[in-house]
């Protein structure tokens, strides 16, 4: 169960991902787009796990591997958007979310019936 603690720095997270990924995307992910879909934030605030959604011409997985290349760079500019709201600037695990290929795979399964 998520505090409201927790789901505040996460949507506050989330929000900033966003707004990073927007603005390193056309130098460090020419061709691609980043959606941050979803952020959990451990009890004890110190890592966060973002579900991404990407697209574009790079496959998914090199492209998950290029963002986690660009980690420490990413975490730093985190860092300069949100040191006022958090003591600490959590860890960031990045995760491909396939919530939308899975609901894709399921409407073509209803269509064929």
């Amino acid at each position: 169960m998520e505090t409201t603690r927790q789901h505040k720095i996460a949507r506050l997270i989330q929000k900033d991902l966003g707004e990073i990924f927007q603005a390193m995307g056309r130098d460090n992910f020419p061709g691609n787009m980043i959606t941050v879909t979803k952020v959990y934030v451990s009890p004890d605030l110190f890592i966060a796990k973002a579900y991404l959604s990407l697209f574009g011409k790079t496959e998914k997985n090199e492209l998950l591997g290029l963002i986690k290349e660009h980690r420490k760079e990413i975490r730093l500019k985190l860092g300069n958007r949100i040191h006022n709201q958090v003591r600490s600037i959590p860890e960031l695990d990045f995760f491909i979310d396939d919530s939308l290929d899975y609901i894709e795979n399921i409407d073509n399964l209803l269509k064929k019936n």
